[in-house]
């Protein structure tokens, strides 16, 4: 079964990792192509697994989702 909380945690550090690549691309005059493109998988990613939890995931919920997939897979 999938894990939506790592499909979740993945998806918001994907987003966070390209946004320096778009603001790049876009200040140095270029079409920021492929960081527009992982941005939008990485949007899909989080809203894939935001409508398929039921519970859903609130902003409050967010550092506890992020300590259980590292605690998850480090151990």
């Amino acid at each position: 079964m999938l894990d939506l909380d790592l499909l979740f945690v993945l998806g918001i550090c994907l987003g966070v990792l390209i946004l320096p690549a778009v603001v790049s691309a876009i200040l140095d005059g270029r079409a920021p192509r492929t960081p527009a493109l992982l941005l939008i998988i990485s949007a899909l990613m989080i809203g894939y697994a935001v409508l398929q939890k039921p519970t859903g995931y609130s902003l409050a919920s967010i550092p506890d989702v992020f300590a259980n997939v590292i605690a998850r897979y480090t151990n």
